[in-house]
Formats: structure tokens, sequence, C-alpha cells
């Protein structure tokens, strides 16, 4: 007998050796090529990167998963309990694994071979395949899960591990984590959960669809129920509590639709600018936050300047048909219903597709998804017909001019007509989603801010922005920088410049270049001011060829138009090709007296933890932050290190002339606004393009329209006609209500009164206009009415005769001869 029991210890050694080898070499055998677990002390989760805009308002949110962080030390108590009871009863008192849970787990799966295999995974192991190995059902990731799970408590306090457990498990419906599950399964934050919500949330775990609130209620409830009973059993909570905890019917509470700012356009820059900065990462796991410089107001009224500019020019150049047909009227409510979902409006909300069924002496029946409407004559006697190049044909006579039944068409409803007529309900008109397209851009001139980005009619139609990525010639908004380098050259406003018919032969056997002003009419000796304001073509390219235009070229340069401009004479018509945004920035030069700025759709970058790590501002705040306690209080102040990279008189003289372009030039219109408005409009060969850009001591508003694919806008088109009016649009409630603001005269500048028409001094009571000139440079010392800071003299121009009363005639310099 004591033989049979020492040969049977015997076994029982030599198998505890042989069990312990085998557990230790296939421990060696999966511990090479684990992820190193120390890498979770360095652990980020992937979190949602925020754009506000520069009030504080949301804008827009980039992320992969929607996650919200929170300290396990900021989570309510009974969020932490629910988790350890519903997934790891014994998680703080195990080593990583729960050896009476895996012998539970084996047992049940032994007593039960045909059901579903049951797991034994803690919260720890679970940390571990999330986080280090990911979800392959191998017998070889359960080893190495457990193997990596003891070092984790080895290297973490339980209170980590269930930080990172409890951020990064997903609960189902896009939630990842807690803290956003709370959010998105009940509207709550994690304090604000009931008993019966936190049991539910730690009860989804386990099978995140097979629970759900709403498709199987019965489960949901049932497993929440099970969580309950377990905190009970764990005496995390009284009976009692569970019990009214169970009588609690969930209810799926969806969150309330994110309020957002639209600006898509601006949105879609900002994203892209970050993308290029911080990469794939950090802008859609890195939760960012980013202060834009969008202006919300300013944004909207140049969404609806752009629209409705664009809605205008397309409604005077006519109908271009029905958005779609039904062949079979018969079925009319399913097509139209198939063609809104195949092919949504562009357009605004208030817009909706209509079928018509019925076509009358005076009106049009329609049908709707609710029910059927009119449309009146008089909402479509706009449509004329369209033809080739952008004209138009006769106004149509009868409804049955624009429209048949089985058209589809877009419509939106009024209560008011044309003239004020007033229409019973259910009355319609007609509407099109204009094939002409545009952009906005409004900065602050000081800083380079940009307070409003509109790059197209839609970002639903097109996400393509006009503003930063349509490269367009300027034409003749680019000539105020041909007049400053005039200026800069000697010339002053009131030269005299020939407006008279000019031809330039290239060389080279190429053709001859004949120029022509916008009408084809010539005016002769003409002062450089109204060659400004009325926009001369022939004025323009006589200074240009008389100053040289490699002068031209470094101003464009310098101001940021083009970097690679060639010094050919189109070129001071605007012939190169550039960008809205480009071309504002260069007036927000004019504007601030040249001082340097970078367009900037970002105000400052903050990372997760809230440092921040970009911020966007030229300028020095002097105090900012530097009172003590005790210190006599003093207002912040602001220093602009910059320097003018160009001579600010001259470039003052150029903003005073673009004031005559809004008064009395080709945007005089824009005089009825009652403030100092600078600028001037565009308009390519052809009009192909149309251009306005204008500005105040405080802000700069461009605007472009054109076709994406560059044709003709039609006869008679011009910038001072369809982009100017867009800008009357943006700045008429922008400064409602604001007082103006005059321009900084710079020093060294003197004040003359002059004729207008010819440039001459004009003596007391003559009428006239101030204009201003470099000392030295004015036509009549005798006329001057005042020197502000008087500076040293600068060249002047020559004066070869006498004008009329023996004052000094200013020219063109170079030949003697009047150009």
């Amino acid at each position: 007998m004591l033989k049979l029991f020492k040969i049977l210890m015997a076994f029982a050694v030599a198998a505890m050796i042989a069990g312990t080898g085998t557990l230790a070499a296939v421990f060696w055998h999966f511990s090479h090529g684990l992820p190193d677990h120390k890498q979770l002390a360095d652990y980020q989760p992937a979190t949602v990167s925020r754009l506000y805009t520069s009030d504080g308002k949301l804008l827009a949110e980039y992320a992969r998963e929607k996650r919200l962080f929170v300290p396990v030390a900021a989570m309510p108590r009974r969020v932490v309990e629910a988790f350890v009871a519903a997934e790891d009863q014994r998680f703080f008192t195990h080593p990583g694994i729960d050896i009476l849970g895996v012998l539970r787990a084996v047992m049940a799966n032994l007593q039960n071979p045909g059901k579903r295999p049951e797991g034994a995974s803690g919260i720890t192991q679970q940390v571990a395949k999330n986080f280090l190995l990911g979800n392959q059902a191998t017998l070889s990731r359960k080893i190495r899960e457990a193997i990596l799970a003891f070092r984790i408590e080895r290297t973490y306090s339980k209170e980590r591990i269930l930080e990172l457990y409890l951020n990064e498990i997903y609960l189902g419906g896009g939630s990842y984590g807690v803290a956003s599950a709370a959010l998105n399964y009940f509207d709550r934050s994690l304090d604000e959960l009931s008993l019966s919500e936190i049991a539910y949330l730690a009860a989804v775990p386990k099978a995140p669809n097979r629970y759900h609130i709403v498709r199987n209620e019965r489960e949901a409830h049932g497993r929440r129920d099970y969580v309950l009973n377990r905190m009970v059993e764990d005496g995390y909570i009284a009976a009692a509590d569970a019990q009214a905890a169970k009588s609690e019917r969930l209810q799926l509470r969806r969150r309330a639709a994110t309020e957002l700012v639209q600006a898509d356009f601006f949105a879609e820059e900002v994203r892209r600018n970050l993308f290029a900065a911080y990469g794939e990462k950090g802008l859609y796991e890195g939760g960012l936050t980013v202060r834009t410089t969008l202006d919300p107001f300013i944004q909207g009224a140049a969404d609806q300047a752009l629209r409705n500019g664009l809605l205008a020019y397309d409604r005077k150049h006519g109908w271009r048909g029905a958005y779609a047909k039904i062949p079979d009227m018969a079925l009319w409510e399913e097509e139209l219903a198939r063609i809104a979902q195949r092919r949504p409006i562009p357009g605004p909300t208030t817009w909706q597709l209509a079928a018509v069924k019925r076509v009358d002496a005076q009106s049009v029946l329609i049908g709707l998804p609710d029910g059927d409407g009119t449309i009146p004559f008089a909402e479509m006697q706009w449509a004329r017909p369209t033809l080739p190049e952008q004209r138009v044909g006769g106004f149509p006579q009868r409804p049955r001019d624009v429209v048949a039944v089985g058209d589809v068409v877009i419509v939106e409803a009024i209560q008011t007509g044309a003239n004020n007529q007033r229409y019973p309900a259910r009355t319609f008109a007609l509407r099109q989603v204009p094939n002409i397209d545009g952009a906005v851009v409004a900065m602050d001139p000081q800083t380079g801010r940009v307070l409003a980005m509109s790059g197209g009619w839609s970002f639903q139609r097109s996400q393509f922005n006009r503003a930063v990525q349509a490269a367009r010639q300027p034409g003749s908004s680019f000539k105020p920088f041909v007049y400053l380098a005039a200026m800069d050259a000697g010339l002053t406003p009131s030269t005299q410049v020939l407006d008279a018919p000019f031809v330039f032969d290239p060389g080279y056997g190429q053709p001859l270049w004949k120029p022509q002003n916008y009408g084809g009419d010539f005016l002769g000796p003409t002062t450089v001011r109204n060659g400004l304001e009325k926009s001369r073509n022939l004025m323009t390219v006589r200074m240009a060829q008389q100053i040289g235009m490699r002068r031209v070229v470094q101003v464009a340069k310098e101001f940021g138009v083009a970097d690679n401009m060639g010094a050919y004479l189109p070129m001071s018509l605007g012939a190169g090709e550039t960008t809205l945004l480009r071309m504002t920035m260069a007036y927000a030069m004019l504007a601030n007296g040249a001082h340097e700025i970078t367009p900037s759709l970002v105000d400052r970058v903050q990372d997760r933890n809230g440092k921040t790590i970009y911020r966007h501002e030229p300028r020095v705040c002097r105090g900012c932050g530097e009172a003590r306690p005790g210190d006599r209080p003093m207002a912040p102040e602001i220093v602009d290190p910059r320097q003018p990279f160009h001579d600010p008189t001259t470039v003052y003289q150029v903003v005073h002339m673009m004031l005559g372009v809004t008064t009395r030039g080709t945007a005089g219109f824009l005089s009825a606004l009652g403030r100092p408005i600078a600028g001037k409009t565009g308009t390519t060969n052809d009009a192909n393009d149309v251009w306005f850009v204008g500005f105040t001591p405080d802000l700069v508003i461009g605007v472009y329209v054109g076709f994406d694919e560059p044709r003709t806008l039609g006869p008679g088109e011009t910038g001072g006609g369809i982009s100017a009016p867009i800008f009357e649009r943006v700045m008429r409630p922008v400064f409602k209500d604001k007082p103006p603001t005059p321009f900084r005269i710079p020093p060294g500048l003197r004040l003359v009164r002059v004729n207008h028409a010819t440039g001459w001094p004009v003596g007391p009571g003559e009428g006239g206009i101030d204009e201003v000139f470099r000392p030295g440079t004015e036509p009549g010392s005798a006329a001057s009415i005042g020197t502000l800071d008087g500076s040293a003299l600068l060249p002047g121009i020559d004066a070869p005769g006498p004008g009329p009363g023996g004052r000094p005639r200013p020219t063109l310099t170079g030949t003697g001869e009047t150009y």
C-alpha cells in the first residue's frame, strides 16, 4: 500500500513538473512579440475635433469615433460599480485574470456543448484586447491576452485600467465610451443618469445590437435587471433601490441635433488647412479645439447676398426648361418622390419640387407631396427662353409658353407678389437653380482675419470653392495697382493722360494689340483720377507703358496679387490670373496703409489638454495679463510692430481716388450707403468674369461672379452691374445703425481743392473736390488748403506749360508730351 502511495505521489509530482514546464513553455512561446503594454501610459483616446466661430458657436465636428473622454475620478461611483458588477465581479481583487470566473466558464461550456461558448474575459483582459491585440477569436489570442493582462495589472492601478476601459468600450449606436453613450441613448451627462439607465449602459457591452432599447425592448430590460441583481449581490445597492430601478421603463431619448452655424465652404477650407498642418490623425483623433475667424452674422449676410445676386442674374437671362419630366402622370406622386430623392434641389430649404398637373389660361395647377397648389402667370412671366451667348427671347404670353403637363419644376411658397399683391394660401412662384456661380470673401484689413467666405451657390451642388480654388483674370479690379505704380513713379491724381486709340506691336510676327475702352469711346486728355473712377483701359495701358511694366509687376508681387506675373502690357488690364482671396488680401493692404497681412481662417488651435498650439495675431498686446494685486488697472495697448512695406502716401493717393469709384464712377450707386467706401469694379474680355472689391477702414469685401467653365455672361454685363450690387447687399446689413468711419490720412500729404474734370486748382466758392498730393507735386501751392504733418519733399513731375490762369498744367512726364 505504501509502495502504491509512493508511486502515485511520484506520478503527481512528475505531472506537476510537466504541467509547470508546459505552462512555462507556453508562456515563453506566446510572450515573444507581444505589444508593449507600457504604451498605455501615453494612451490618448481618439476624440472629436471641433470648430467654433469667433463668438463661440459650434461650426463643425470632425472625428472617426464620436467619443467623449472622462477621467475615472470624474465618473459617478454608481457607473463604475455597475460595470464591475456586470463585467468583472472580482476585478478589484484578482491579478488580471479571474481564475474562478475562468473555471466557471469552462464548466458551463462543458455542461452545455451545444450552446454558444461562454467567455470569461475580465475588464483587464478586455483592455488588452481592445488596445493591444484585436478581436481574433483564436486560442493563441486568448493566451496572449492573459499574459498581457498580468503585465498590465503589475504596471497600472485599477483606477487607470477602469479609465481606459470605460472610455474605449463600444456601446452601440456609434457610441465609444460611457459618456458618449449616455448622451446618445438618454441625452444626459453621466451624473444625470438614473440607476436604471446606468445599469442598462453596463448591460450593453455584452451585445449592443441584441440589447437595443427599441428593437429588442424585452431583452434590454431583462439584461438591465440582471445587472441590477448583480449590484445587489455585490453590495453596491440595496434590494429596494434595485426594485425601484426595475420598475422604470427605459426610454430612448435621441440627442437633439447639434445646432451648427452654416458656413460649409468656410468650414471645409479650415478642415483642409488643419489636415495639412496636423495630418489625418491629428484632425480626426486629436480632439483639437479650433477658434475660427468666422463672424456668423457677416457670413449669413454674404451667403444671402451672393445667392440673391446669382438669382437676379439668372432670372434676367431666361428659363432653361423643366427640372425633369414625368412621362406617366397617373404615377406622378411616386415619380416626383423618386426624382426628389435622386436629384435633391441644391438651393434654399424653402424650395421644393412640384409636378405640373394642368395648364390654364392664367395659372398652373401643380401637385406637391402635401397637396395641390397654384402658380399664377405673374410669377412665371420672367421665364423668357434662354438663347446662346446668354441672350434671351421674348416674354411669355401665357403659361403654356413656359411649362407643360408632366413637367417637374422648382417652386417656392409665397404670400405676396412683385406688386405687393396678396395671394391666397397654396400659391407658389416658379424658381430655377442658377447655372452661374460666384464667391464672396469678407476680411479684417488690419489682421487678415477672414470673417466670411461663400464659395458658391451651394456646397451641396459643388464643393469647388471659388473664393480660393478658382484662378481667374481680375480684369479692371487690378488697375489700382497700376495706378499705385504710377504714383510711385511721380504721377499725381491730377496728371492728364491721353485717352485715345492705342496700338502696340509685340514684335516677333505677332499681331498688333489694340485694346479698347468699354463702350469704345475716347475722352482725350483726362486726369488720372477720372481714368480710375471711369475705368479707362487706354489710359491705364499708356501709364503702364510709360512707367514700365516691371514697376507694375513688382507692386503686384508686393501686394500678393500674383507671384509670377509676366511683364507684358496686357497684364496691366488684369490679364493675369489670381483668386478672390488673394485680391481681397491685396485690397486689405491698400486699406491698412501697406501693412503686411496673411489671410487666416483660424484664430487659435488648442490641443486636447487646452494648450494653445497655434495663434494668428500679428500684433502684440502690451499690458495683457500683467496686472498685479494692488496695481492701478491700466487699459491694455495693442501694439503693431509691422512697418509699411510700401510708401503709405502713394497708397493713400490711390485709396482716395478709389473713393471716387463708389461716388462718381463705375459703382457710383454705392454712395447711397452713406459712408466712405473705396473700391474698384472689374470686367474681363467678353465679360467672362466680373468683380468688385471694396473696403472701409475696418472691412474688405471681395465679390467674384462667373461660370465654372468660362464663357460670356452676356452683352452689357459688368462688375458694376453684377458684383457691386452683391457687395452692397452684404454691406447694408453689416453696417446698419453704425456710424461711418473715415480713412486715416498718413502724414506727409497735402490737400488741395481742384476741379474734378481738369485737376486744376479752384478758388474759393468754385466747388471742386479735395485731392491729395505729396508736397511739391500739387498743381498750385496757392490753392493748398492745408498740410498734414509735412515731411521731406518727394520728387515731383514736370509741368511743360501753364494751364488757364497761369496755373501749372499737370502732365505725364517723360517726353514733354501730354499723354
